[in-house]
């Protein structure tokens, strides 16, 4: 979803967190959005949604940020969430190699229901936790890599790098958007009569007299 409007926003675009129950997407978003951190969160139930408004080469942009539960159970439910999306932020948890091994099938999710433009960031979650790691952050750079991601380690906790890692999404989906608009006003401006095309004014004219006549 990445609507123009002309009243108290420029654009509105909707970013899906996606990841295993548990890597802390529910404290990423109240992070962005409230600037909160909850150590008691519970799993989320369905799917949630905040949203926060910022300022992006000028334009003002919406984000609405959608939290959609990781659990097996709500599968079907948060698939319906994906349509319209423009952005993603993948989470595993660094302590978690269970939840990383698990990205690639929420990428086959994520791909199989969401718009093949869309721009997904692979997020490695909780890096206060750094003496419990159980993934390199190299051994998630190369998924990323290999799979055409953008990639940060964040900590909810902390508030490391949440900002910058929907900042990033945010950015390239207004790129994205912003060269459809230019490319979309070229082929606009670019339409009318094709050079060499022969019409026949005669006919033209023709047609005209009549309804002229008629008219009177």
């Amino acid at each position: 979803m990445a609507y123009k409007v002309d009243q108290e926003y420029d654009y509105l675009f909707k970013v899906v967190l996606i990841g295993d129950s548990g890597v802390g997407k529910s404290n990423i978003l109240s992070r962005f959005t409230r600037n909160e951190f909850c150590l008691e969160s519970k799993s989320t139930i369905g799917v949630e949604f905040a949203t926060r408004t910022l300022q992006i080469e000028g334009k003002t942009v919406k984000a609405q940020i959608w939290d959609t539960a990781g659990q097996e159970r709500y599968r079907a439910i948060t698939s319906a969430y994906y349509r319209g999306a423009v952005g993603a932020l993948l989470v595993y948890d660094i302590t978690k190699r269970q939840t990383f091994d698990n990205v690639q099938r929420w990428l086959r999710e994520l791909r199989d229901h969401a718009d093949s433009n869309i721009v997904i960031m692979l997020a490695g979650n909780k890096s206060d936790l750094n003496h419990l790691r159980a993934v390199s952050s190299e051994t998630a750079q190369v998924l990323a890599e290999k799979e055409g991601l953008s990639f940060l380690e964040t900590s909810a906790l902390e508030s490391f790098n949440v900002e910058q890692a929907f900042q990033t999404i945010l950015i390239d989906i207004y790129h994205i958007i912003s060269k459809k608009a230019l490319a979309a006003e070229e082929a606009a401006s670019g339409i009318g009569i094709p050079q060499g095309t022969t019409i026949n004014v005669g006919n033209l004219s023709g047609n005209f007299g009549r309804r002229a006549c008629c008219s009177n």
